[in-house]
């Protein structure tokens, strides 16, 4: 299968820090636990990471509950959208496009409307994903899938209908605040909307989940690439349109956007690599979701290629790089999206 030019600029692990080259098992596990308590530590006295992730979540939450009719025609449909999209999440892709507008110099308000539209497509991409016909599960944020719910066709259509309400969000000139740059701000827009339909078509999310697809259940051995390459599209495009937006829409300079493109593309495989550890180190009840089912599915994970310890050394250099990114923005502005990058790496559902 021929591959998109994305897989050829994979992450380049440079850390920021030196990042210690295969240290012994029960060594690495001790590091790895006082770097997360190091980085709790930090968080609490040096910003306020919960507040902040709680504001934020709150806000969007706010913005999503009046985005779409409750009780309107047809009932079962707007129902469905409803629940999917507001039954819990961290809303990690709103917070990123936020903070990356505000670093790019942009009121925040500005992006709310990207904001609510990317956690709109990844609601819709959880639905789709967790029907029968793709990854099959009945848990998700700690609650029956949709289609559990609703049944298949309506958790079908819900989706689509999340799709094409991203994009009318972002596009209505009325989901924005009057402070906006009356001649800068449309073309933002519409460039804004061009990156998010890039990164969740064929070059990105769609082209992620054919190839995961294509690869679950494989008897050969799957290249470390290959597997890059599906999480680079199917988890990091996603995180990256986030950020690149958000950038988009605060006015950042072209070489701006480029760096948070790159910083974006760190934790989006950061991203999913903790993911994959999570998925066979908590239970189900810590994560919200059916644990093991990577496992079950006999799917290519992170730990399944390079081991667990292996994984966990890859998450460090993944956030030396992602760090190393933000060096060149002002700290105070950019301390949002380094604590949005501690906070992907260190939790723990």
């Amino acid at each position: 299968m021929a591959f998109h030019p994305l897989a050829a600029s994979r992450v380049h692990l440079a850390p920021l820090l030196p990042c210690p080259a295969a240290p012994a098992s029960a060594a690495h596990r001790r590091r790895f636990s006082a770097i997360v308590a190091t980085a709790a530590a930090s968080a609490t006295t040096e910003f306020d990471f919960k507040a902040y992730m709680g504001e934020r979540a709150a806000a969007v939450n706010r913005a999503l509950d009046a985005a779409i009719p409750a009780g309107e025609p047809p009932a079962a449909l707007h129902d469905a959208m409803r629940y999917a999209l507001l039954a819990g999440g961290k809303r990690v892709r709103p917070a990123l496009c936020l903070a990356a507008c505000g670093v790019a110099g942009g009121r925040e308000a500005w992006a709310m409307p990207p904001a609510a539209a990317v956690e709109m497509v990844h609601t819709m991409s959880l639905v789709h994903d967790d029907l029968p016909c793709m990854d099959d599960d009945d848990l998700r944020r700690g609650k029956p899938t949709c289609h559990v719910v609703y049944g298949e066709p309506i958790a079908v259509l819900a989706g689509d209908a999340l799709l094409s309400l991203a994009f009318r969000h972002m596009a209505c000139v009325d989901s924005y605040p009057p402070d906006v740059d009356p001649e800068k701000h449309p073309a933002r827009v519409v460039r804004a909307i061009g990156e998010l339909a890039r990164c969740i078509g064929s070059e990105g999310l769609v082209a992620g989940q054919v190839v995961d697809l294509e690869m679950t259940g494989s008897t050969g051995n799957v290249p470390l690439e290959r597997l890059e390459y599906i999480h680079l599209h199917k988890t990091a495009a996603l995180l990256e349109a986030s950020v690149v937006i958000g950038a988009i829409i605060g006015g950042g300079s072209d070489e701006q956007i480029e760096r948070l493109r790159k910083y974006a593309r760190s934790i989006g495989l950061l991203f999913q690599v903790v993911d994959d550890i999570l998925d066979v180190t908590k239970s189900s009840e810590e994560l919200g979701k059916t644990a093991g089912k990577d496992l079950a599915s006999d799917k290519t994970t992170y730990p399944k290629l390079l081991g667990l310890d292996k994984s966990r050394e890859f998450a460090e250099k993944l956030l030396c790089e992602a760090r190393e990114q933000l060096a060149e923005f002002d700290k105070e502005k950019a301390a949002p999206l380094l604590h949005l990058a501690n906070y992907i790496a260190y939790r723990q559902n």
